[in-house]
């Protein structure tokens, strides 16, 4: 990878850790957040989509479309999941599994549908990153895996995973293949999300008001941070960069948000977090190829 192309993901990075800790602290709200920061994206991102489309540097065509609204709806299916997971078992199992399968399987997914050569450093990087992923998660207390429920937590990760690596190989083909511009692809995720959402959303109005009373700010800072993050990891993709070496670099978000639950949230650290943390910036450098 080339160092341009290593900032712009450690750089989505860190925005994805950002965006999420934001979404954290209002994640009672629950769907009806999820829809206004997609609306707020729309609108926010509207004005480049449509200098994209104005420059004639994007054409439409039937599969270009068929793409980008298969990701639209994979990318809702992934949302759906993840939070029907946090809903039947612990969190400490769901997340650690969904994101260290996730670029797992995007990397073989880009191997074998992509036609990527494996490399001995980008295999040991990206092992290095699930195993970070892993510690970092679970603050090495790996038992979380065998207490009651744990079963239950392992497939609702793994279908986690499973979608974050349909969407990962989805859109970095509509990127490099097809030609797609990464902001349109995220633009017309997020547009579907707002549609399939608005029916129940908008039903009933004045509960959306009320749920959303001091939520807002927080949802306008995640529709500007979190497509700008997307837009990043594709971009690189688009520029040459391997999805087998981005996929997992991307989720040095987990070690990001660690150090920012310990500063911000005053969360622990510990032992497990702190290996987790030193073995996912190995692995960032085994795939950055320094």
């Amino acid at each position: 990878m080339t160092v341009s192309s290593v900032l712009m993901v450690l750089c989505a990075a860190l925005l994805h850790a950002s965006w999420n800790l934001i979404a954290k602290r209002s994640a009672k709200v629950g769907p009806v957040f999820v829809f206004v920061y997609s609306g707020f994206a729309c609108l926010f991102y509207a004005p480049w989509v449509f200098w994209v489309m104005a420059d004639g540097t994007f054409t439409w065509s039937a599969l270009g479309l068929a793409v980008m609204v298969a990701s639209g709806v994979i990318h809702l299916g992934y949302n759906l999941c993840l939070q029907q997971g946090y809903a039947k078992a612990d969190l400490s199992v769901v997340y650690p599994v969904a994101r260290g399968t996730g670029p797992l399987l995007s990397v073989l997914g880009a191997f074998l549908l992509l036609g990527e050569q494996p490399t001995a450093g980008g295999v040991a990087g990206m092992l290095c990153v699930v195993a970070g992923i892993f510690l970092i998660a679970t603050q090495g207390r790996l038992a979380v895996f065998t207490r009651p429920g744990g079963k239950t937590g392992l497939l609702w990760g793994l279908a986690t995973g499973s979608l974050i690596a349909c969407y990962t190989v989805t859109d970095a083909s509509a990127v490099k293949l097809l030609g797609i511009a990464p902001v349109m692809l995220d633009w017309v995720c997020n547009l579907m999300r707002v549609g399939l959402l608005a029916p129940a959303v908008l039903r009933h109005p004045d509960h959306m008001r009320a749920s959303m009373q001091g939520h807002w700010g927080r949802a306008a800072l995640i529709g500007l941070f979190s497509p700008l993050a997307y837009i990043l990891v594709l971009t690189a993709i688009s520029q040459g960069a391997p999805l087998s070496h981005v996929a997992p670099l991307r989720e040095s978000s987990m070690m990001v948000g660690a150090l920012l639950g310990m500063v911000l949230l005053k969360e622990p650290v510990g032992a497990g977090r702190l290996a987790g943390c030193a073995i996912l910036v190995a692995g960032v450098i085994l795939l950055s190829g320094l």
